[in-house]
């Protein structure tokens, strides 16, 4: 993609964001209510805990899911655009770029079982 075309998209984003926002902050209504300021809403008073109850590889669960959703997300479309990239001559530098991703991908994946991430019990 040249240059100005990614510019173009990001400046577009930007700017079409900040619009969004601004629209929302001018049409939206607000009620300012003693509810909405306490921590909890439903209507209940507000009970404070110490501990929690969720555990914290739930957390670390969704987290890692995450990341490497988003890096599979990161390669489909590489693997759609591979050939075009052959037909203009990069092809052995985008292979050697997704090979460096991948590696880096399978170093985390060997890192979260050997560190015992996913395990239970």
């Amino acid at each position: 993609m040249p240059l100005e075309l990614v510019l173009f998209i990001t400046i577009f984003v930007a700017i079409f964001g900040c619009g969004l926002l601004l629209l929302a902050s001018k049409l939206g209504t607000r009620k300012y209510d003693a509810v909405k300021f306490e921590n909890y809403e439903c209507g209940l008073p507000v009970q404070e805990k110490k501990d929690t109850k969720i555990s914290v590889k739930f957390y670390l669960t969704a987290i890692l899911f995450i990341i490497f959703d988003i890096e599979i997300i990161f390669m489909y479309p590489w693997a759609v655009n591979f050939l075009d990239f052959i037909k203009a001559g990069q092809g052995l530098y985008v292979l050697l770029a997704m090979m460096v991703f991948i590696i880096v991908f399978v170093y985390g994946l060997f890192w979260e079982i050997k560190s015992k991430a996913l395990d239970w019990e």
